[in-house]
């Protein structure tokens, strides 16, 4: 029994370094060859940080990175504030009502990107007039492909809130703006934070839907990237694999922060709740 115990244990360790390296193996491979000057992958020359340089010195690529963070950011901000509008909504809808929204929420998850991006563009730039030039079709691209996701992260924290304590503010005097601001969005903070984080890397990382509403003379990081391996200059071309060693190296720091956060309020929870069991103990020892 012990011996089966024992292999289980070590099937699930090689099972799990397998997938560990299934997924994050080319990744550092990508990241090695950054601090080389080898021009392709398989011939790994000397130390350099010239991709780097290259990356932060290139006006082309630096403001590419730029506009693509503003675009995220903003779409972000937009889409963070209709996502949760539509979560607290649909939570305070009656039953057939919110059902009927969280269904029409699902779809545009579900659906395909392309369909989303050349849908936006027939209705905006054909239909409506507007002008590809102006990034009024990118940003509302953008903010259609997010704020769903929006509305399924800040849900949850929705769910896990007393419904009455809205309805007991109106009671005391309080308007529905004043109730919403004070009592409602305080509550479900971290589900909009989540949401918004959520949403700039949906923003940072899409491709479909920007490739069909940019306009010609911008590019954001995944357009870029796809056009730029289809003849890019060798130098642009390596410098990229630096642009994605930077990347990965964010959000690998952002996803530790996070974690931290959230054990360390755990800890904090936990000491809290020991506390007050404590102190129960003692009162009950006293009154004993």
């Amino acid at each position: 029994m012990k011996q089966k115990t024992g292999f289980q244990k070590t099937f699930r360790g090689v099972f799990l370094l397998l997938v560990l390296l299934f997924l994050y193996l080319p990744i550092l491979l990508l990241a090695v060859y950054s601090f080389t000057s080898s021009t392709q992958i398989g011939a790994i020359r000397e130390f350099s940080i010239q991709n780097y340089v290259t990356l932060f010195t290139t006006p082309v690529l630096t403001d590419m990175i730029l506009g693509t963070v503003l675009l995220a950011l903003g779409s972000a901000v937009i889409a963070t504030f209709l996502g949760t509008m539509g979560a607290i909504g649909a939570f305070y809808s009656k039953r057939k009502a919110s059902a009927f929204i969280t269904t029409l929420n699902q779809v545009p998850v579900v659906n395909a990107d392309v369909v989303t991006g050349f849908s936006i563009c027939i209705l905006l730039v054909v239909v409506l007039h507007v002008s590809k030039e102006s990034y009024i079709p990118l940003v509302a691209g953008h903010v259609t492909l997010c704020a769903p996701f929006v509305f399924l992260a800040v849900m949850p924290r929705i769910k896990q809130m007393d419904s009455s304590i809205y309805e007991a503010a109106l009671d005391l005097g309080a308007t529905p703006f004043v109730a919403l601001r004070d009592v409602v969005i305080p509550q479900i903070v971290p589900g909009i934070i989540s949401g918004f984080a959520l949403a700039v890397t949906l923003s940072l990382d899409d491709y479909f839907i920007a490739m069909y509403t940019k306009p010609a003379t911008f590019d954001t990081i995944s357009t870029y990237v796809v056009n730029a391996t289809k003849g890019a200059q060798t130098t642009i071309k390596t410098a990229l694999w630096a642009l994605s060693t930077v990347i990965f190296l964010i959000v690998v720091l952002i996803v530790l922060g996070m974690n931290l956060r959230a054990n360390r309020k755990s800890k904090e929870m936990d000491g809290y709740g020991r506390k007050r069991e404590e102190a129960a103990k003692g009162g009950r020892n006293a009154e004993f």
